[in-house]
């Protein structure tokens, strides 16, 4: 039996299908794309301290605004420190707005073909069959430190929050 809950987007409930994660929770292990013929997983960045940030689509403003932050904020944390952007975007779509947008320090993942990714982090949203804006830092021994999903899909993320909780795991 899954586990659903209600957020909005722009007022209107949505729900998020999976477990509601806190920090002591040992992070679930995920195989996301990088392409269409190759995948990432957890164990891919072990002993890492690792910000995970999700993005209904990267196509958007807010989630435009929240890669490249995160983007900048990466060159500052140093070699022991790896930042995810997951969305349910196509790796096609996810490739080109890198180069696009010249992002370059983010790994892209996309969670298209399951949402397996999604669904065992419980950010899944059933009505839209993407992701649910969120941010999850992950220490090197694969423990939640730090959750926040958001409430209002359009929101963004407190940034310093996310940042603080990473620098505490160095």
């Amino acid at each position: 039996m899954s586990q659903e809950r209600s957020v909005s987007f722009k007022g209107n409930p949505i729900t998020l299908v999976g477990p509601e994660l806190k920090p002591g929770d040992s992070a679930p292990a995920f195989s996301l794309n990088k392409n269409l013929l190759e995948s990432s997983s957890l164990q891919d960045f072990s002993g890492k301290v690792k910000l995970i940030s999700v993005v209904p689509s990267i196509d958007t403003g807010v989630c435009d605004a929240q890669t490249r932050r995160f983007n900048e904020e990466a060159s500052k944390l140093g070699d022991n420190v790896v930042i995810l952007t997951v969305s349910a975007d196509l790796p096609f779509a996810q490739a080109r707005w890198c180069a696009a947008a010249g992002v370059d320090r983010v790994f892209l993942l996309s969670d298209y073909k399951d949402n397996s990714f999604g669904k065992a982090y419980g950010v899944f949203i059933k009505e839209f069959h993407l992701d649910m804006r969120a941010i999850f830092v992950i220490d090197g021994n694969d423990k939640i430190a730090y959750v926040e999903v958001l409430n209002e899909m359009t929101e963004h993320p407190n940034y310093e929050a996310a940042i603080a909780a990473v620098k505490s795991l160095l």
